[in-house]
């Protein structure tokens, strides 16, 4: 009985140490892949652009319809696939976001700091464009302005916009670079790091003060909830918030107006 009895024991003992280590393992390549699969959403457009191109202009578009359609569509198509790709390489790792000591903000704390996070995002933003205003940068994003372009022709790239964009940013920028980077050096490098290359991969160069602003809130938002809901909210909240105003920017030009003529 006693020879079996350790037996057993020994074979739970080992069993033990083989789900830890595959535990740990996931919980290592899991961050790889989700890098890897949030460049392969940005890059795999890339191979569809011409045949579906030739498709829309077989439709009868115009080469410029056809531009802004193909954009449109591929956009939304590679980040909804990167977005539940990326929810199921989450779920299968458990202890993804097992990288902060101490205890987590309860969830209304972490939806509250994520809606005071987008007010930070908002000021934190216009006090940047001031400044690149004061040093000689013309306001107005490029890359925004596109995206509006070809909302307007493919609305359903909005989703993709406010939803998949946010989500597939805060899990590389923030749990990925920042949080691997926090558990190895501190909050200010990480923060610093993981803000610039979120600053740089928008290759907007000109406006790096704006997006490297953003990332720093961002950062700021995910080390104090330990949660990475709280900068996603905030990150969703704003896109959406851009989006809607740069959508009706026409009408609220002539509401603006109208409001002038009356007084």
């Amino acid at each position: 009985m006693k020879i079996n009895f350790k037996a057993k024991a020994d074979t739970g003992r080992y069993g033990k140490s083989k789900v830890s280590l595959s535990a740990k393992r996931g919980t290592k390549k899991t961050p790889l892949y989700i890098l890897l699969l949030f460049i392969a959403v940005q890059l795999s457009p890339v191979l569809f652009i011409t045949p579906t191109m030739e498709y829309f202009m077989g439709q009868g578009m115009t080469r410029a319809e056809a531009k802004l359609s193909t954009s449109g569509w591929l956009i939304a198509a590679s980040m909804g696939i990167g977005f539940i790709a990326a929810i199921i390489l989450i779920l299968r790792d458990k202890r993804f976001f097992d990288i902060w000591k101490g205890k987590k903000a309860g969830p209304f704390a972490a939806v509250g700091w994520g809606l005071l996070g987008f007010l930070l995002l908002l000021v934190g933003q216009s006090l940047a464009a001031m400044i690149e205003i004061a040093i000689g940068i013309e306001p107005g994003s490029e890359n925004t302005m596109g995206l509006v372009r070809i909302a307007e022709a493919v609305p359903l790239t909005i989703l993709a916009v406010v939803l998949f964009g946010p989500v597939l940013e805060e899990l590389v920028f923030r749990r990925v670079v920042f949080g691997s980077l926090n558990q190895t050096t501190n909050f200010w490098i990480a923060t610093l790091i993981s803000a610039l290359v979120f600053g740089l991969v928008h290759m907007e160069f000109t406006h790096l003060l704006l997006y490297f602003t953003t990332g720093l809130i961002l950062a700021f938002l995910y080390q104090r909830t330990k949660r990475i809901i709280t900068p996603i909210i905030a990150h969703i909240l704003l896109n959406g918030y851009v989006m809607l105003i740069q959508l009706n920017m026409e009408k609220i030009q002539n509401f603006l107006k109208q409001m002038e003529n009356l007084q």
